[in-house]
């Protein structure tokens, strides 16, 4: 399946279930000098990508819920799913990959639940357009899979670590 194109809700459900465990498969065993590591003026941490995935969890959970059990016709869609990029890790990175998958558990347990006119009820945006709640989690679903890419190539480029021992005698008799 291709993200660009139209995703059941099935698929929508299975890639947002998985979006903490791929996280935490990429991130748990670095340490906290490789989760703050910025290649670059214009690039993010890996803490930042985590924790605004982790912000933005709950926000998409509250807006769903707001929809589907209040009937809730207005959301601020980009605003929920995009909470800003400068947000650092506040707890523990266990903590809060914790706490992103229990979020997501409850949110993907709700919408399993879903037939098709609730996958169809539209909501409105500050913008006045309208949006299906099936295209509010398509778009969800491509969002984080594009932070989960940028996570993966991010981790792979990581600077090997410096061994600050002792200087290691000249081999090659210099």
């Amino acid at each position: 399946m291709e993200l660009h194109e139209d995703m059941s809700p099935a698929d929508v459900v299975l890639l947002l279930s998985s979006v903490p465990e791929r996280t935490s498969d990429l991130v748990n065993w670095l340490d906290d000098g490789q989760l703050r590591y910025r290649h670059g003026p214009a690039f993010p941490t890996l803490a930042n990508l985590i924790a605004h995935l982790a912000d933005a969890g709950p926000k998409v959970d509250a807006l769903l819920r707001r929809a589907h059990l209040e009937g809730q016709t207005t959301a601020d869609v980009r605003a929920a799913i995009d909470p800003g990029h400068d947000g650092e890790l506040t707890r523990p990175l266990r903590e809060t990959l914790e706490d992103f998958a229990r979020v997501r558990r409850r949110t993907v347990d709700l919408l399993h639940g879903w037939g098709s006119s609730e996958w169809e009820r539209t909501v409105t945006e500050p913008g006045g357009g309208q949006t299906t709640l099936l295209d509010v989690c398509r778009l969800v679903a491509r969002h984080e899979m594009a932070h989960i890419a940028q996570i993966r190539n991010l981790s792979a480029l990581l600077p090997e670590p410096q061994e600050l021992g002792p200087a290691r005698p000249d081999m090659n008799g210099g």
